[in-house]
């Protein structure tokens, strides 16, 4: 289904085809290898789907076929980088194997990986994903769906997962989901694949332009599902954010003084936290009481943590963690001057990753310093720095 979705996408479908027959000449027992490409219908919707006939016995200890595989690799028509990407999947999914049915790698049979069948996928994958030049872009996948219920292989009915597609999916700790129908919806190739391609994992689509879209169709019609594949080809939209992970923590109290509620919050900036917020809420018995929110690096959590339930008395702080766009930020120290008197600002300058200017801010203390010496307004202070900040950045042409 993703060769076929990677061909309707755009690949040029010779030169995947014949990366795929090649096969043959490094493979031994293997006969003619041919790859058919059809359209066909899902459900109502358009795809394309790809089947191999293959003739010949082919059966490979693990540590032949990856030499096997490393021959054919740097024999493609391709980049090396999709060369590596062939060794790689073709390893994750020898080794996982390997893992379920306990054997070592020299041991374990490539008919238990799909015999010729997986080689041709991922090769012609490898191939279809040079000629798109997606190895110079960053890949996203939502979670992968699995499916359910029981099916049968060469070693019996299992579960859905497959073992061996589990494995794969716990060894890179690639988030998956169950259904949304009783059928096996992903194969030990397909998480192969996946987790030696996708870079982030997301539940919704990263902000892109769609550019092209493709479609890989499934061998079957399954009831309740459209068997198909998805994959968009996008260009980024770039907002000239950067990304930080962060560390949220949080508790509530609603035995706290407010005086004691200040002292926890300056203590908590105090000591290295980002920001903290205290929130109004309602608790048990209709208790008014307070969300006391910190935001934090990961390196300062236990440490914050600690200060937190010391001071407030709370037995303990719920933990997240995650992702927040920032601007970068820099500190730009002017003299401003006003009626005579001269005074330190502090200017906090935020760029975008372009390095372009996004946002000025004097420090509001500064500010109200120099106010308070010269008994003039403290907007006007505030305006007079910004200038000079704008100025010094060469935002404006100095007179």
């Amino acid at each position: 289904m993703f060769l076929s979705a990677l061909l309707d996408l755009g690949a040029d479908m010779e030169r995947v085809t014949g990366a795929v027959e090649s096969i043959s000449e490094h493979v031994k027992d293997c006969g003619p290898l041919e790859m058919q490409v059809r359209d066909v219908m899902r459900s109502g919707f358009h795809a394309k789907s790809v089947e191999f006939k293959a003739q010949g016995n082919v059966k490979m200890r693990g540590c032949e076929a990856l030499k096997t595989v490393e021959k054919i690799g740097e024999a493609l028509d391709a980049s090396p980088v999709a060369g590596r990407f062939v060794y790689n999947v073709v390893k994750t999914l020898l080794e996982a194997e390997a893992k379920v049915h306990g054997l070592s790698l020299d041991e374990v049979h490539l008919h238990e990986a799909g015999e010729v069948d997986m080689l041709a996928e991922v090769v012609g994958a490898a191939v279809a994903m040079d000629d798109l030049e997606i190895y110079g872009s960053k890949v996203y996948s939502t979670p992968v769906a699995v499916g359910g219920g029981l099916f049968t292989f060469s070693h019996g009915t299992v579960t859905s997962p497959a073992p061996a597609t589990l494995e794969i999916l716990q060894s890179k700790g690639f988030p998956l989901i169950g259904g949304p129908v009783e059928v096996e919806l992903t194969t030990p190739t397909g998480a192969s694949l996946l987790v030696n391609l996708v870079k982030e994992v997301s539940r919704f689509y990263p902000p892109i332009k769609p550019v092209r879209i493709g479609y890989g169709a499934g061998a079957r019609e399954v009831q309740g599902l459209v068997n198909m594949l998805r994959v968009v080809k996008g260009e980024s939209i770039d907002y000239g954010l950067s990304i930080e992970e962060v560390a949220v923590l949080e508790t509530n109290v609603d035995d706290v003084s407010g005086e004691v509620l200040g002292y926890t919050l300056e203590s908590l900036l105090r000591e290295g936290a980002k920001d903290v917020c205290l929130i109004p809420v309602y608790s048990k018995k209709n208790r008014p009481g307070h969300l006391v929110r910190v935001i934090a690096d990961k390196r300062d959590v236990e440490r914050l943590s600690a200060l937190l339930m010391k001071e407030t008395g709370s037995l303990g702080a719920r933990l997240t963690y995650c992702s927040r766009h920032v601007l970068k930020r820099e500190t730009l120290r002017l003299n401003v001057e006003v009626n005579g008197v001269q005074s330190p600002v502090n200017v906090k300058v935020a760029r975008d990753r372009r390095g372009r200017v996004v946002k000025v801010k004097p420090e509001y203390e500064d500010v109200k310093n120099l106010a308070e010496k010269t008994s003039r307004p403290l907007r006007e202070i505030m305006s007079l720095a910004e200038y000079e900040a704008q100025k010094r950045l060469g935002k404006i042409n100095p007179t």
